[in-house]
């Protein structure tokens, strides 16, 4: 599958979830979420974090301007609900490395991991809170030494995305995927939208009305409009 290119982002234009799954399992690498924000505030930095990986369309924003590239069947998939398919699918066959949060939201997650889906390999987790490099060496030594299938990382972005790339340097056979905060929606620490709002495109209104402070991430979907106004994108 090719990428598409938008304002100088790199995305792929996955139809299904069935279909990144697939992608993903073959072309191992390193899952990233890609919503107008990402596009619209890139920096060289963060553009070339996402052109090294694998980016998909994680928001409405990132959907709109592929259907104006002409890719009419392109799908918004949720990482918040990526995560727990790829579990779902690899949870008989592979195992699972998972970091990120505080150690009692990590802990709370493995748990449930455990009791929602029976048999599940998780082969090492930790918090998110890296002391320092030598914290971070130890970890990615783990993950080296245990060789999970899948490994989840909830720290938000680009640091999550650094840091799996320096963990795919020595363990380089595994899917990777950011979750930024995905562990305190999964434990039920942070409410995510009614289906209605999801199944219509509208969890960044329905996210913006219990939390108006973030309403300078949603700017970007006002950018963006503009600039498909303009034919920039």
């Amino acid at each position: 599958m090719d990428y598409v290119t938008v304002a100088g982002v790199n995305i792929f234009p996955f139809e299904s979830d069935a279909a990144l799954i697939d992608y993903i399992d073959k072309h191992k690498g390193v899952l990233v979420a890609i919503g107008a924000q990402k596009v619209v505030e890139a920096t060289e930095q963060t553009r070339e974090i996402i052109n090294r990986n694998i980016g998909y369309c994680d928001g409405a924003g990132a959907v709109w301007m592929l259907k104006r590239k002409g890719y009419d069947k392109v799908k918004k998939i949720a990482g918040c609900d990526l995560w727990l398919k790829l579990v779902e699918k690899f949870k008989d066959n592979k195992s699972f490395y998972l970091v990120g949060g505080k150690q009692c939201i990590i802990q709370q997650t493995v748990d449930k991991l455990k009791k929602d889906y029976d048999g599940i390999d998780i082969v090492g987790y930790r918090n998110g809170y890296l002391a320092d490099t030598n914290e971070e060496k130890l970890l990615i030594n783990d993950i080296a030494l245990k060789k999970p299938d899948v490994v989840f990382v909830a720290m938000g972005s680009p640091k999550q995305e650094l840091l799996m790339e320096r963990m795919q340097q020595l363990h380089p056979t595994a899917i990777y995927q950011g979750l930024g905060g995905s562990f305190d929606v999964y434990t039920g620490n942070v409410p995510r939208a009614p289906k209605w709002w999801i199944d219509h495109n509208l969890e960044y209104a329905y996210r913006l009305l219990k939390q108006p402070s973030r309403y300078k991430r949603y700017l970007s979907l006002v950018k963006l409009a503009w600039w498909m106004l303009k034919g920039k994108v």
